[in-house]
């Protein structure tokens, strides 16, 4: 793949980075990276993706722009309350780098169509919020040996982690299943600039993966407090040799068999509203 004048110009600033240079901005430009949920998480990650030269990127969010998205979901503007926020979040993307290719998923990721869709993926970001969603993304990688970053944000704190494929734990190893007690951003409110941290951390550790470089959130969290402004990584054990989807003796080995698993509703998308 030959460097563009235009490109050389654009990504003057990832040359001059030794852990990057040209070598890595051609991995970037070849890569395909899913983002699914456009909301606030989605955001700040599809943004900084876009604009670190992405070659392709997949769009999954079923919902519509609304003003109340405004206050964190940066992607989105006031004049496109109303329309669907893959093409909203298209359209930004565009006014980035129009070379990019975009492909959208405008419909509700279930364990039917979820493996097909993340099949040509290199990288998967989960920027959703609904907990049900965040493991169904994360059986479908465990599954089909797919790298994600997971995160999540309520209030002014958030995480966020990485799984790649038999080299740490997932979702799973750390929490088990969907808690009953989980508090959504819509019952106890977000502050968006915690929100875009978050997904800058997700856009990173896609970068980082793609071209090699650096050390990832697998086995480690990191946690964020925008109150206080503690920031910490948090080692993890390794992977439950015990659990469900990734352990020794996995009882989720079907999606579609263990649907019940994830509640998924038609309130239920595949990208809310973080």
């Amino acid at each position: 793949m030959a460097i563009s004048e235009q490109q050389a110009k654009r990504y003057a600033r990832h040359f001059s980075l030794k852990e990057i240079g040209v070598r890595g901005q051609k991995k970037l430009l070849s890569s395909k990276v899913l983002v699914i949920g456009a909301g606030g998480l989605g955001s700040s990650a599809i943004l900084y993706l876009a604009a670190a030269g992405v070659g392709s990127l997949g769009i999954a969010d079923f919902d519509a722009v609304d003003l109340s998205n405004l206050q964190r979901q940066i992607i989105h503007k006031t004049e496109n309350v109303g329309m669907p926020k893959t093409r909203s979040a298209e359209i930004a993307v565009k006014a980035i780098d129009p070379n990019i290719i975009i492909r959208l998923y405008d419909f509700a990721l279930t364990p039917d169509n979820i493996t097909d869709i993340i099949s040509e993926y290199d990288f998967i970001l989960d920027c959703t919020d609904r907990f049900e969603t965040k493991f169904l993304i994360n059986d479908a990688c465990v599954i089909a040996e797919k790298p994600y970053s997971h995160a999540g944000v309520v209030r002014f704190e958030g995480q966020a982690m990485t799984y790649i494929p038999k080299k740490g734990p997932c979702l799973r190893c750390l929490m088990g299943g969907v808690p009953h007690d989980a508090v959504t951003c819509k019952d106890a409110g977000v502050i968006g600039a915690a929100v875009g941290v978050l997904g800058s951390v997700q856009a990173l550790e896609a970068v980082k993966y793609l071209t090699g470089v650096g050390d990832l959130l697998c086995g480690r969290i990191f946690s964020f407090d925008g109150l206080t402004m503690n920031v910490r990584v948090h080692s993890m054990p390794g992977a439950d040799p015990d659990c469900a989807v990734c352990g020794g003796s996995p009882s989720i080995k079907n999606l579609a068999e263990n649907s019940r698993d994830y509640f998924i509703q038609s309130c239920n998308n595949g990208g809310d509203d973080v």
